[in-house]
């Protein structure tokens, strides 16, 4: 009996250690993806219920603070690159960055409610500033397109849990202006949590504030280094950890000579830490590192994908990297380097060459005529941010992981539902090979 229950209990406590590594992975995942979290996200809970193993995780691999309190949560990632232009919100561009900040710049003086309309007439006031209208930036809102970009910033405030609406409608406001608006909540810990920097822009003297953007950028987020060998390591390690949680994939040869001794003598050990907390899966290759995601929710850009501009993606990897291949072969006896470089016209050739064979898998309007070079457009903007390619003025670089995806052949289904026979064209696409 007694050896029966050392057993029930030996099973339990294996549980409830299982359970625990599981919620810390799913917690570590769910932060990587949401750095600022509202209390309404699913995994809030169990991040509060890991809160202190989470902070001593990162707070040791990648040197990111993290707060935990009862209106959310706040990651403070700090990009590894400040220079790369791979990342930022979806359809955003420096104008709407712009209308981002003085949107939060609004909410910081408001009152706890503030509505649309109000929010862009204030807007309006911050927009006349001098030195943004010196710089070339005008916003008036009195055109459909400029309240919709307001919209835009408004909505993703409200993803973020800084704004929570009340009542109104934006559409309505985008098309008919002074007559509909909207009310909105102003959450002032989110809000708070929006500038992820170590030294706030308001801190700096106007004597000596930064002039060009690479200051400011360095002067917001340059931590201190210990003047030791340890700190030197430390910084090494956790400027790696964020490039590996951050990017698709480190290559050894972006790396300056100190980062990359440290990267091949340490990236075995690295990278079973971080997978261990993440559940990524680490390929190790002669020309670096990738931390894949095999679920596929562990990313901005999904590849494969579904969709007709996932599949354009797909094919422009395989078309590049067969010709990568191709030439690589035939400049191997010839006495001119091989530069690696493919045109992106070949591109749009390649694409309009398929048009005939892949295009019935595709939305209407991408086998329209002269549609080849926006898609290419699109299929090279996805390979450039999952750094599978390197661009330079109207030329491609392919890079070696890009070799790790292949097109099947495409492979058609009915399936006999109550919605009809449906084509799965996204069968066409494979995973990794």
């Amino acid at each position: 009996m007694a050896a029966s229950v050392g057993r029930d209990s030996r099973s339990i406590g294996q549980q409830q250690r299982r359970f625990q590594n599981e919620e810390f992975r799913s917690a570590v995942r769910a932060l990587l993806m949401t750095p600022l979290m509202s209390p309404d996200h699913d995994d809030f809970p169990a991040i509060r219920r890991q809160a202190d193993a989470l902070r001593d995780w990162f707070g040791r691999e990648t040197g990111w603070a993290l707060r935990v309190e009862q209106e959310g949560a706040r990651l403070y990632k700090r990009p590894a690159d400040l220079a790369s232009t791979m990342r930022g919100l979806p359809f955003y561009d420096r104008r709407r960055y712009v209308l981002l900040c003085l949107a939060c710049a609004v909410l910081e003086r408001a009152d706890p409610q503030i509505t649309l309309r109000l929010l862009g007439e204030r807007l309006l006031q911050f927009a006349a500033e001098p030195t943004l209208v010196a710089s070339g930036f005008i916003f008036t809102l009195g055109a459909p397109h400029e309240r919709r970009e307001l919209v835009a910033v408004c909505r993703t405030l409200l993803d973020l849990g800084v704004l929570q609406r009340v009542a109104g409608d934006e559409d309505a406001f985008v098309h008919t202006g002074d007559q509909a608006d909207a009310l909105y909540d102003v959450q002032r810990r989110a809000l708070a949590g929006m500038l992820a920097a170590v030294r706030g822009p308001s801190t700096f003297r106007p004597e000596d504030a930064p002039v060009t953007l690479d200051q400011r950028l360095h002067a917001l987020a340059d931590e201190h280094v210990a003047d030791s060998d340890e700190g030197r390591r430390t910084v090494l390690r956790r400027q790696l950890a964020r490039r590996l949680l951050d990017d698709p994939v480190v290559y050894t040869d972006t790396l300056d000579a100190e980062s990359r001794a440290y990267f091949v003598n340490q990236r075995g050990a690295m990278a079973a830490r971080l997978s261990d907390a993440t559940g990524l899966v680490a390929e190790q290759r002669a020309e670096g590192l990738a931390l894949v995601d095999e679920a596929g929710s562990l990313t901005d850009v999904a590849m494969p994908a579904e969709g007709t501009d996932a599949h354009v993606t797909l094919l422009v990897a395989e078309f590049l990297a067969t010709v990568y291949r191709q030439r690589q072969t035939d400049a191997a006896g010839a006495t001119q380097p091989f530069s690696g470089m493919i045109r992106e016209q070949d591109v749009v050739d390649y694409l309009r060459e398929s048009k005939p064979r892949y295009g019935k898998y595709w939305r209407k309007s991408a086998r329209e005529p002269g549609a080849e070079r926006e898609l290419a457009e699109i299929a090279l903007d996805r390979l450039e941010k999952l750094q599978l390619i390197v661009r330079d003025a109207e030329t491609v670089y392919p890079r070696p992981a890009l070799a790790r995806f292949a097109l099947g052949e495409a492979e058609v289904r009915n399936f006999r539902e109550t919605r009809g026979v449906q084509t799965a064209a996204a069968d066409a696409l494979v995973g990794p090979t």
